[in-house]
């Protein structure tokens, strides 16, 4: 079965937690995309600043919300994620993804050392025009990425994007060079680029509109699993 990961760009904390309420019981794991105004246009929480929005998240009662039976993974499509990711793990990341087109080379693997060894996973996400041979170095070896996500739109950052269907073609090259590693794909996931997505060889799926469009986000879940 593959993985259905509601994926919410919330613009304030309050935001997040409803968002989180219509799908609690139905996914394991929900996914934050964070933009900081920067790696691209739009800036939502808890962007501009950090400190100050998610500081109430670190008192011991707090938390993120339905942090007892909710996971979360961060989609950090934001400039110098090295500076971020140790503080994104601190407020409750189970999950970090890194963009492999957000920072220089060095300072990707920066980011990626930061998180390997720890509890918190690391994926690194790679857009449409980014070719797959960027990832062997991540891959190889000592694998210190525990997956990737392959973006299923051209222009990362923006809600409402169309399939862009060269996505298809990557995740198929990759899983057939690497059988065992996890393939997660978002951005315009939906009942009818799913089926195809998971054809070529994908895992896990995020999914935001077909999830928290659909009127029913729980029933949405169950019947994106069934495909």
């Amino acid at each position: 079965m593959t993985e259905i990961i509601p994926a919410i760009m919330p613009n304030t904390i309050e935001e997040l937690e409803s968002a989180v309420a219509l799908v609690r019981g139905a996914a394991k794991w929900v996914q934050v995309d964070v933009m900081d105004g920067k790696f691209v246009p739009e800036r939502n929480w808890p962007f501009p600043n950090f400190e100050t929005e998610t500081k109430p998240l670190l008192g011991e009662d707090k938390g993120l919300p339905f942090w007892q039976d909710m996971n979360y993974e961060f989609d950090l499509m934001i400039k110098t994620p090295e500076k971020f990711v140790e503080k994104f793990i601190g407020i409750g990341g189970g999950r970090i993804i890194i963009h492999y087109e957000s920072a220089e080379n060095d300072k990707i693997w920066e980011a990626v050392r930061k998180v390997q060894g720890m509890i918190t996973e690391v994926g690194l996400a790679i857009d449409t025009t980014t070719p797959n041979d960027v990832l062997d170095e991540f891959i190889k070896d000592e694998r210190p990425i525990d997956f990737v996500q392959f973006m299923g739109i051209a222009k990362i950052g923006y809600q409402g994007q169309p399939f862009d269907e060269r996505v298809i073609g990557k995740i198929a090259a990759l899983r057939a060079k690497y059988s065992d590693i996890i393939i997660s794909v978002d951005g315009a996931v939906n009942f009818e680029s799913a089926p195809a997505l998971i054809e070529a060889g994908a895992n896990r799926l995020a999914a935001g509109s077909a999830v928290f469009g659909s009127g029913d986000a729980r029933e949405a879940i169950y019947e994106l699993e069934d495909l």
